[in-house]
């Protein structure tokens, strides 16, 4: 099934060029694998090299790379968990400025990790919220 017609809902509230670059990878991934998971999880590790999910949407990241360790793993390495979309990698100033984008409460003493756990946290659920779930 083309990428277009199977959009996330937080690509489809985010920029143009996300959204692009999502449907792209996902239907090269598509031809080589298949429709299904495989295909979403390239599209998603083609996303995040340029863009950190922000609440229900996507905003591009001020530097091009890997977002989090599994990313930065590559194809042929064990599996990890994902960081959900945050720029796992960025300073602590970055994660801080984005937690008070989202008014994470407490945020002023958190370490880096917390404050990726707690973005990711507030990213679930406003997702949420603009799914109406």
């Amino acid at each position: 099934m083309p990428g277009r017609e199977v959009l996330p809902s937080t690509l489809k509230r985010s920029p143009k060029h996300a959204q692009e670059t999502w449907i792209k990878a996902h239907d090269s991934a598509a031809e080589t694998y298949g429709d299904g998971r495989r295909a979403h999880q390239t599209a998603y590790a083609a996303l995040k090299h340029s863009y950190e999910k922000v609440g229900d949407h996507w905003e591009e990241k001020g530097h091009k790379g890997p977002s989090d360790k599994q990313a930065s793993r590559g194809a042929n390495r064990k599996a990890t968990k994902t960081a959900g979309g945050v720029d796992a990698s960025a300073s602590k100033h970055h994660l801080y400025e984005v937690a008070q984008k989202l008014d994470i409460k407490g945020r002023s003493s958190m370490n880096k990790p917390e404050l990726v756990k707690a973005i990711e946290r507030a990213n679930n659920r406003k997702t949420a919220q603009a799914r109406g779930k």
